[in-house]
């Protein structure tokens, strides 16, 4: 049984990414990793939250006004005292620069599946469909299963992003059925590394990955962040490779670094961890592209190796 109702960060529509053809993405809120290069914190915690973009605002003090808790102080930086806050979201309504915005919604599943049928016609003219992420949406089975049971009636193309950390029997009965595609992030080998930079072990969740390739119902796309000085050494990039080779993966997308999550931490009255500020440069990218090939051509002699009985 699930413990909450999960919320929604947000629906986006129109996207080309996610998955084939145009698609409509939908982000839940909650995630039982503590990645520290997130892309998405906002989607960590399973609660609402209060983001406050400072860029925005025009310290026109109606917020501090309208917040019953006292919550608001125009003088710190940081504007919100979290402590006092209760998310009532009375700021968010008389903000009218959009500075103050309460992140996370409850969306009724037949009113979410309303929603997303609104593009049928762009999901069968392009063969796309829907992509549901996060944060790691399969917290969410049985709200998941009924989302899907409306969605399949038509059909629909549906994706799944997922970092894979998840019971597989809840997840091969409530969700697999349904599931046309799962795009799965295979992020750290040692289970060290892994606790110390995704905050959860990672055996259960190479032994999903493991699982899931073996499927023979749904297509399964391994993808890899390359995150400097954590993901895209060559050491755990071969460990990766090997794994997935072993585990019958004939494919495997690698994510350039992104930084554009980083600015929300702020917002958020979180910490910013302590990573690079700028996109890769295309240089470094070279050279990891250089050497992710060395790494796959010594996996394919390996197997060749190993078929040939030497």
């Amino acid at each position: 049984m699930e413990a909450r109702r999960p919320l929604v960060v947000e629906v986006k529509r129109g996207s080309l990414e996610d998955g084939p053809g145009i698609r409509t993405v939908v982000f839940f809120k909650g995630c039982p990793l503590r990645c520290v290069f997130c892309h998405n914190p906002e989607a960590q915690e399973c609660g609402p939250e209060l983001a406050f973009a400072s860029q925005r605002c025009e310290e026109c003090g109606r917020c501090a006004e309208a917040c019953p808790q006292a919550a608001i102080d125009l003088r710190s930086p940081r504007r919100v005292d979290r402590a006092k806050c209760d998310l009532c979201g009375r700021c968010t309504e008389v903000c009218p620069a959009g500075a103050l915005r309460v992140i996370g919604e409850y969306w009724p599943t037949e009113r979410l599946v309303e929603l997303l049928l609104r593009d049928l016609p762009f999901y069968h003219h392009s063969r796309g469909g829907v992509t549901f992420s996060g944060g790691e949406c399969t917290m969410f089975p049985d709200y998941l299963h009924a989302v899907f049971r409306g969605l399949k009636a038509y059909p629909i193309h549906v994706a799944l992003e997922t970092s894979g950390c998840f019971d597989y029997n809840t997840f091969a009965r409530r969700i697999l059925p349904f599931v046309d595609l799962v795009l799965i992030d295979v992020k750290i080998m040692d289970g060290a590394a892994s606790m110390r930079y995704l905050g959860q072990p990672s055996e259960r969740m190479l032994e999903n990955v493991r699982r899931l390739l073996a499927e023979p119902n749904v297509e399964v796309r391994p993808r890899i962040p390359l995150i400097p000085e954590i993901t895209a050494g060559r050491e755990n990039l071969a460990a990766i490779v090997n794994a997935l080779s072993a585990y019958g993966a004939d494919d495997v997308t690698l994510l350039s670094y992104n930084p554009a999550g980083l600015s929300m931490y702020a917002e958020l009255g979180k910490p910013m961890p302590d990573l690079p500020l700028e996109f890769m440069n295309p240089e470094r990218e070279r050279e990891l592209m250089h050497m992710f090939g060395e790494i796959i051509d010594s996996a394919l002699q390996r197997q060749n190796s190993i078929r040939n009985g030497a």
